[in-house]
């Protein structure tokens, strides 16, 4: 059975438990895909490609980054990171709160 609509969710990274897997969690949602450390956005890939976070958190969030997107260079500072990720949600007709 082909599920239509609905989104994939799967683990990121190089954990050697699956028990950490629920912690980098990867969603996509038709072209958005989302990667979370625990319940928090890092980074997105949409339309125009990919778009990460710098690190704001722990070093665990730090690997999480490091398995995305390893050029720390190429990320972006939170604030527009956040702003980002909104209107990507916007020009698919989704929304954060």
């Amino acid at each position: 059975m082909t599920l239509q609509g609905l989104p994939t969710i799967r683990s990121y990274g190089d954990y050697a438990s699956s028990n950490y897997g629920a912690h980098a969690l990867e969603v996509t949602v038709g072209s958005l895909t989302v990667y979370f450390s625990y319940t928090t956005p890092i980074a997105f890939r949409g339309p125009n490609g990919l778009r990460c976070s710098e690190n704001c958190w722990s070093t665990t969030t730090g690997k999480h980054l490091n398995w995305i997107e390893p050029n720390k260079k190429a990320r972006l500072p939170r604030a527009k990171f956040e702003q980002e990720f909104k209107e990507t949600l916007a020009t698919l007709g989704l929304s954060a709160t």
